[in-house]
């Protein structure tokens, strides 16, 4: 069982794509319900790797068939620290968007419902993936998907948000190719076979200017997918187009594949051209958490303020990477899955109230608590967890990527705290006239409160926010062990004398300060 869990997580949401697919009749009850089983039982499984993953040993639940011997390339998946936590976000979030949809989607149904099932098999793939050309194959076959969400299910500028979603990701995509295609020419030029092995690619240096050109072709596609200032602009148009569970899965898993790449691939494998870059990333880092808080406090439309609060968000994850130690680091990866987790939940959130008011203008809201009570405290904690309230998942992931950011880059670390600052300012702005004062339009009266399908919808991210929020070693104690060895892979390919930061004498600091009694 355990060599087989990952062709699991695979196989049953494409499983539960095709039987809806071949299912007789056209019934879309039996089409959400098929959907709704398949991604329960994916998270099923996800928690039985979760808790079978054992943070010690690295990677683990490998399979390795090969796919195309002549070219070296496999069918490898594994699992380390790293991808366990995204994975895990990724199979909790899709049946929270399936069931998200039950009410909402109501054309082509079948269709959506299978599309959303291949939709998470994609995600998790790129996850799991071990082989640059798999890697690569998932990484574009997301697209897929997506394009169809936003383009068949989106709202009324939908055609251009998927036109603009895939010209973008796919020019990073593409030079992403190139620079794969190369690292096997490396491998080829080493021992005479081609290879596209994550294993066997991480045990090649390379020359300090080629570090640069391939750095360059593996960040722009991570940077895109991020999204890093200024390649933001494809993000608000994706989120405020796409339906609601296009959102949750596009803010909540979709945008980790870009911090994915660089703690996979970028940073252990390219460590003098990062050092290069990185006083340049921290710039449009700090540039776009202020930059994002500063768009997302004039926004009109309720989506869109949360769609731009993610650019600022992300930035802070970006900045986390840039300070390159155990604490930003594992700051970084942690709130990914935070904001994951708050972001889907405010998407959610924003779907359900669409539902009843056709609208998302704050300028029609306002008052919202006296007819939606539960709507209302949903909202509350999810923008409290936004605004990083201590207790709540939120301050801990910030707060991790202060402080590791402060070791080495204080200045920077000042400036993101003040992007803190102003989204406590947008957000709870937006709470106040969204939901709480005087009722000003009569349709707000009478507006119905959180179905009972809704609310267990809710409660799971929830617990989520405060799980990690109160106790997050559970989640750091898995992570750490990986990023430790990923950051020893990155400061031994070092080949040049360019200095990355100073974190390598602070890590090794910590880890004799932890060897001692």
């Amino acid at each position: 069982m355990d060599t087989q869990i990952i062709q699991w997580l695979l196989a049953i949401p494409v499983g539960g794509a095709a039987l809806i697919a071949l299912w007789p009749g056209r019934s879309a009850r039996v089409a959400r319900w098929i959907a709704l089983a398949a991604s329960l039982i994916t998270f099923a499984v996800s928690i039985y790797l979760w808790r079978h993953f054992d943070p010690a040993l690295g990677m683990q639940f490998e399979t390795e068939v090969d796919w195309i011997p002549s070219l070296g390339i496999a069918y490898h998946v594994g699992i380390d620290g790293i991808s366990l936590l995204l994975v895990l976000l990724t199979t909790l979030l899709c049946p929270l968007a399936i069931a998200s949809s039950f009410t909402s989607i109501t054309q082509k149904e079948r269709g959506y419902y299978a599309v959303m099932l291949v939709l998470e098999a994609a995600m998790i793939g790129v996850f799991v993936a071990l082989d640059l050309v798999l890697f690569y194959l998932f990484w574009e076959v997301m697209l897929v998907p997506m394009y169809f969400l936003i383009g068949i299910w989106g709202g009324k500028r939908r055609r251009y948000a998927t036109f603009k979603f895939v010209l973008f990701t796919m020019l990073g995509s593409l030079l992403m190719l190139v620079a794969i295609v190369y690292l096997a020419a490396g491998a080829y030029r080493a021992t005479g076979f081609w290879n596209f092995d994550w294993v066997a690619l991480s045990g090649l240096t390379f020359a300090y200017d080629v570090q640069i050109y391939l750095f360059l072709a593996f960040a722009l596609a991570f940077a895109i997918k991020l999204p890093l200032f200024p390649f933001h602009t494809w993000l608000p148009d994706a989120h405020v187009e796409a339906p609601t569970a296009g959102s949750v899965l596009l803010a909540g898993v979709l945008l980790k594949m870009g911090v994915y790449g660089f703690f996979r691939f970028a940073l252990p494998w390219f460590p003098d051209a990062f050092a290069t870059f990185v006083p340049y990333l921290i710039v449009l880092s700090i540039i776009g958490i202020i930059y994002g808080a500063l768009v997302a406090m004039v926004q009109k439309d309720v989506k869109s303020l949360v769609a731009f609060s993610s650019v600022a968000h992300m930035g802070f994850v970006m900045l986390g990477l840039c300070a390159l130690n155990i604490q930003s680091l594992a700051g970084s990866l942690l709130q990914s899955v935070n904001h994951g987790v708050i972001t889907g939940m405010l998407f959610l959130i924003v779907g359900m109230l669409y539902e009843r008011r056709h609208t998302r203008q704050i300028s029609e809201l306002g008052g919202l608590f006296k007819s939606m009570p539960l709507w209302t405290t949903a909202l509350v904690l999810a923008t409290l967890a936004a605004i990083g309230l201590p207790g709540t998942s939120g301050f801990v992931g910030e707060f991790l990527i202060l402080v590791g950011t402060f070791k080495v880059y204080p200045v920077a670390a000042v400036f993101a705290t003040f992007g803190i600052v102003l989204a406590a300012v947008y957000m709870l702005w937006m709470l106040q006239r969204v939901a709480l004062g005087k009722i000003t339009r009569p349709e707000n009266e009478n507006v119905t409160d959180l179905s009972r399908r809704e609310r267990w919808i809710l409660v799971p991210l929830v617990v989520a926010i405060f799980w990690v929020g109160v106790y997050p070693n559970a989640f750091l104690d898995k992570m750490t062990p990986a990023i430790q060895n990923m950051m020893h892979e990155m400061y031994a390919r070092q080949t040049t004398s360019v200095p990355a930061v100073d974190s390598p004498q602070l890590v090794v600091e910590e880890e004799r300060d932890a060897e001692q009694p």
